[in-house]
């Protein structure tokens, strides 16, 4: 009588763990980097408040606020979040601040600034370059930041 081979062979076995093997080291760094993403847009949705004093304040004064006090905001370390320590106006420029125990090493203590442009009668925001006050990798920045 004859029989017939049932179940998988080792190699098979071995093909199919290595073809999943390869598909995770391209998968975890891609999930990395859109973790790390993810962080930086908390702070863009935190600053959201400060941009609407910034712009409130310039429609008024025509010029830009000195700090959180003038844009009608609550103070730098009062705006955090799990990844931001804290949002603050500076003559009008709204930097984020990302460290805590939470936020990923990547970004660590990295600041993310946001510049305003008056526009006479509205305002216009634009993520400063790398190397001057921001200083979140150009990777990790959303695609309007990019340059």
């Amino acid at each position: 009588m004859k029989t017939m081979q049932k179940g998988f062979t080792l190699i098979e076995l071995m093909i199919v763990v290595a073809i999943i093997a390869i598909l995770a080291a391209i998968a975890i760094p891609a999930y990395q980097n859109y973790l790390i993403r993810a962080q930086v847009s908390e702070g863009l949705s935190l600053a959201s408040a400060a941009k609407t004093g910034v712009d409130e304040f310039a429609t008024n004064y025509g010029s830009f606020p000195s700090n959180n006090t003038s844009a009608g905001v609550p103070t730098a370390a009062s705006i955090s979040g799990s990844y931001v320590s804290q949002v603050s106006v500076a003559k009008g420029v709204v930097q984020i601040t990302y460290s805590g125990p939470k936020v990923n090493k990547a970004i660590s203590g990295d600041i993310l600034a946001l510049s305003p442009t008056n526009n006479g009668g509205s305002v216009s925001w634009r993520c400063l370059p790398n190397g001057s006050t921001t200083t979140v990798p150009s990777q990790y920045l959303p695609a309007s930041c990019r340059q």
